[in-house]
């Protein structure tokens, strides 16, 4: 209030110059509650804006001297001082707000033109300024771009969605094809139909799955929840086509070591944990996180040690760097945002390919086809799907569908989903919608034909639901009941992929986002030193 009321004050006493006279003229007029004091005069002109007002605000910012009070007792004279101060402060900061808009009234009185000032009436003067001043003060007022303004910006760039589709699939064709459409024997007519048709031969994912490339490795993976990995438990995974297995050490962190005793090749997953170290059931051989073997029964103590990963904990989740490059100093965060709580944590493991699986998340386009059963049961089929992004972008959203979805690289998916009743797609953003339901979706490539879904659903709303009985396993069932709906048709995909079909034969506008996904996948398996989509 304080603040408030100084700014008034000092804006109702400031002249707002127009013109240098010898001779002037003061009109006072008021507009709304907003009192502006014009200056005007014959000879035309600005005059010295620093001799004029501009002293009125070289004060110096209290702030540096405000006495240091945090966490004391103080007596009425020092309450005081500090009520003193904070005044001060609001003085200062309300003059430096008033300047600020003083400033840009001056930028539009600069921009006038000279001739139309001279020989404009005051009457029209007056009117053109209270216009001015009322256009100022709703600039004032718009301190943050406007939800609405943003998404005109996205949707003004989806009719160039097939032209960035095509460009990004063009820059990966062969030399072949560019020698063709460069020959100067070519005709037009005879250029149109091959250059329409490139894009669609150049994506080709078809035939059996290759060997992991060695730089997919050197990223961090999340490869199990915190909850799951008890004190006296392991977990065994596979990743790359290898085995693992997490436990915690003595110091309750984990570690990831080969799921493979140095002994006699026993797994040990088999055996169980004791005081931080994992013990192959086998001849009772234990090892720390770190791979080293620190006992042996029966025999004497050999300088042993397995295979060990990078392994760290972070946000409720374990990740692990299986890479042969040393690892990227921080994590990744996966939280869902804020004002969310996560309601459900789910481990599957799913018989297909993880690229395979990726495809089929990075696209919404088949929810009304596919899942009639669960989530999209009674949805509609819209006449056009699109998927609105930046144009080296791996995030953006689905239009109609008030969903938002990014690509993490390397396998993460995340979409945050507006819906207000059960069931129902509501709003034409997610912003407009009331409620939402956030999604993680890991997919860690086990090996060429299995994938490790991690899978953390949260909510911002219904916080009581944490709380029944049982919960866990009713999402759990939900979950799969989606994902069986997807699997019965990527599997059909990885059968068919298996003998030779290209399944990704021919894209179209709303595939943007799973285009994008295997460009960046193939310049990761290529080697290339910038990756796609990186900025």
């Amino acid at each position: 209030m304080t603040a408030i009321a100084t700014a008034t004050a000092i804006s109702l006493s400031l002249p707002f110059s127009l013109c240098r006279s010898n001779k002037s003229y003061t009109r006072k007029f008021v507009k709304g509650s907003f009192g502006v004091f014009a200056v005007y005069g014959e000879e035309g002109g600005i005059p010295d804006k620093k001799s004029s007002w501009l002293t009125l605000f070289n004060v110096e910012d209290p702030r540096t001297k405000v006495p240091q009070s945090k966490g004391k007792f103080l007596d009425a004279n020092q309450a005081l001082e500090v009520a003193r101060y904070d005044l001060q402060y609001c003085d200062w900061r309300a003059r430096q707000d008033v300047l600020t808009i003083m400033l840009l009234h001056e930028k539009v009185v600069e921009v006038l033109n000279p001739l139309a000032r001279d020989y404009k009436s005051i009457g029209t003067m007056k009117k053109e300024l209270a216009e001015l001043q009322e256009e100022l003060s709703q600039a004032h007022n718009q301190v943050h771009i406007s939800e609405t303004r943003v998404s005109a910006a996205l949707d003004k760039l989806a009719h160039m969605e097939e032209l960035v589709n095509d460009r990004l699939l063009q820059e990966r064709s062969t030399v072949e094809s560019e020698c063709t459409s460069s020959s100067a024997s070519t005709s037009t007519g005879l250029l149109d139909t091959p250059k329409s048709k490139q894009p669609r031969r150049t994506l080709n994912v078809s035939g059996p799955v290759q060997d992991y490339s060695s730089r997919l490795k050197n990223f961090w993976y999340p490869v199990a929840f915190s909850a799951d990995l008890k004190d006296d438990t392991m977990l065994p995974i596979d990743c790359f086509e290898q085995s693992w297995v997490i436990f915690r050490g003595a110091d309750g962190k984990p570690g990831c070591v080969r799921n493979t005793c140095a002994h006699r090749a026993c797994p040990l997953d088999l055996g169980s944990v004791n005081e931080g170290r994992i013990q192959c059931p086998y001849h009772g051989w234990e090892y720390s996180t770190d791979g080293k073997c620190e006992k042996m029964p029966s025999t004497r103590l050999l300088n042993v040690k397995i295979k060990a990963l990078p392994c760290f904990e972070q946000e409720g989740m374990i990740w692990i760097w299986p890479g042969n490059d040393p690892p990227a100093a921080t994590l990744p965060s996966l939280l869902p945002p804020s004002g969310f709580q996560i309601h459900a944590e789910i481990v599957m493991e799913l018989p297909v390919e993880h690229g395979l699986l990726l495809d089929n998340l990075l696209d919404l386009a088949h929810a009304p086809f596919t899942h009639t059963s669960t989530f999209a049961k009674g949805w509609s089929v819209p006449s056009l799907v699109k998927f609105l992004t930046p144009a080296s972008g791996l995030q953006g959203y689905w239009d109609p569908y008030p969903i938002d979805m990014e690509f993490r690289p390397p396998c993460m998916v995340l979409s945050t989903i507006g819906i207000s009743k059960p069931g129902k797609l509501e709003g034409q953003s997610t912003k407009q919608c009331s409620t939402h339901l956030h999604q993680l979706h890991v997919c860690l490539p086990a090996s060429r034909q299995k994938t490790r879904l991690l899978y953390r659903m949260s909510l911002d709303f219904a916080p009581l639901l944490k709380h029944i009985p049982f919960m866990q396993y009713v999402w759990r069932h939900f979950a799969e009941q989606v994902l069986n709906e997807d699997l019965r048709l990527v599997l059909g995909q990885q059968d068919r992929m298996l003998n030779g079909a290209n399944i990704w034969n021919l894209p179209v506008s709303y595939d943007k986002l799973g285009v994008r996904y295997r460009i960046w996948r193939d310049a990761v398996d290529s080697g290339e030193k910038e990756l796609p989509f990186s900025k």
